[in-house]
């Protein structure tokens, strides 16, 4: 299966019968990046993390009286 790089628009082969080529096929949410842009951004996000700036807004719950 050829899949395309969503940042840097490169073409690569995975597998077809691969856990992220079914991903891809079933759910066309995902999105396909190739190692190179997955490690930048993820070094980049480790950096964010480190300078103490970043956070992480987790989804307020209501309170369920009920329960």
């Amino acid at each position: 299966m050829q899949v395309k790089c969503s940042i840097c628009d490169t073409v690569e082969a995975i597998e077809d019968d691969s856990l992220q080529a079914k991903r891809l096929r079933n759910r066309r949410i995902h999105m396909y990046l190739c190692q190179d842009c997955y490690e930048r951004i993820e070094k980049k996000t480790y950096e964010r993390h480190a300078t103490g700036d970043f956070q992480l807004y987790k989804e307020k719950k209501k309170k369920n009286d009920f329960i």
